[in-house]
């Protein structure tokens, strides 16, 4: 029910035939984990909070583990550290993940330990270096609990289109309360009952430029 896709960019992406979807824009999957989770979203708190020597991200939807890996070559080229959460339903087994050739993208030592250890982190968190630690939480959003808050979240769940249960105010409510005071929300969509929901839950919302083959996409900055 998996398959290796190319996209635009030349990154690869897969594609679910039993939800219909690509895990990554066909447009290119890379350019739009960099344009829309690495520079809108952890680059940009970062930026907004020059202090910080560490950031904590929840991912809803861990999928392929782009995301995460990207984040940890940002935070180690910036010397910041890294708690990283991803929720994931339905993880990928190890074999599909290497098969994503995501190593050419990032620092080797970074694949070198995220592909050895990634089953260990389905079941604890572990530490992919030493400014960088991971846990994937095996369990559906509505499921998923923590004692703690996180500086950015990343919502990167399938399109409304095929999980329409994803995007309502119930998940967006649950996602949100994870969400520090001055923490950042971004996703690559953006659409009314989305914006309407978040201002709902204090938060301050912005339209960013999209990725390409999207005009737009969405950035929530948590005020409450």
């Amino acid at each position: 029910m998996l398959e290796i896709v190319k996209t635009a960019d030349g990154s690869n992406t897969i594609f679910n035939a039993e939800v219909g979807e690509h895990y990554h824009s066909t447009h290119g999957a890379l350019q739009e984990s960099r344009h829309v989770f690495i520079n809108s979203g952890l680059a940009y708190f970062l930026a907004n909070h020059p202090t910080a020597k560490s950031a904590a991200i929840l991912e809803v939807g861990f999928g392929t583990g782009l995301n995460f890996l990207l984040s940890a070559d940002y935070c180690s080229q910036h010397q910041t550290g890294l708690e990283y959460v991803g929720i994931e339903a339905y993880p990928l087994s190890p074999e599909m993940i290497s098969a994503t050739g995501y190593d050419q993208f990032i620092a080797p030592k970074t694949w070198a330990s995220f592909t050895k250890k990634y089953e260990d982190a389905i079941q604890s968190p572990i530490a992919i270096n030493p400014q960088c630690h991971l846990q994937i939480t095996n369990c559906k959003l509505l499921d998923f609990q923590a004692n703690r808050q996180f500086e950015i979240i990343y919502f990167d769940a399938f399109a409304s289109v095929r999980q329409p249960e994803m995007w309502n105010e119930e998940a967006i409510g649950h996602s949100i309360q994870f969400l520090k005071p001055g923490g950042v929300f971004v996703t690559y969509a953006i659409t009314g009952n989305l914006k309407r929901a978040l201002k709902a839950l204090g938060c301050k919302v912005e339209k960013a430029a999209g990725a390409p083959g999207k005009r737009e996409m969405l950035r929530a900055v948590k005020l409450i």
